[in-house]
């Protein structure tokens, strides 16, 4: 059970990070324009970010429904990550797409626990 325990702990910590490194990069983006922001990229940053506080709130309080959610966190971080990836010489956007990986593997094994 400490296991489960400390993984979600991480996973929550994981969330909030990319939860915040998507809210920075939206910032840039729009800051600087161009391909950065582009609508669909920056919806899907504003999705990640939205997706990955619900996650941690849902792991904080215990929801019955946190591993679907974690799930569906799992599956926009991953694309997240892959949009932000795409610019490559940019450091807040390297950022970005690392954090949400991380938060994207995180998801996918607590939604993994309880399917």
């Amino acid at each position: 059970m400490r296991d489960v325990t400390n993984k979600m702990e991480h996973c929550i910590d994981l969330c909030e990070a990319c939860h915040g490194a998507c809210v920075e990069a939206m910032t840039h983006c729009l800051k600087l324009g161009g391909a950065h922001s582009e609508q669909d990229h920056i919806r899907l940053m504003w999705d990640c970010a939205e997706i990955c506080a619900l996650a941690a709130d849902f792991m904080h309080r215990g929801s019955d429904f946190y591993a679907r959610t974690c799930g569906v966190c799992a599956e926009i971080s991953a694309r997240c990550a892959d949009d932000c990836a795409r610019f490559e010489d940019d450091p807040v956007m390297q950022h970005c797409a690392e954090a949400c990986r991380a938060c994207a593997n995180a998801c996918q094994e607590m939604s993994a626990l309880h399917a």
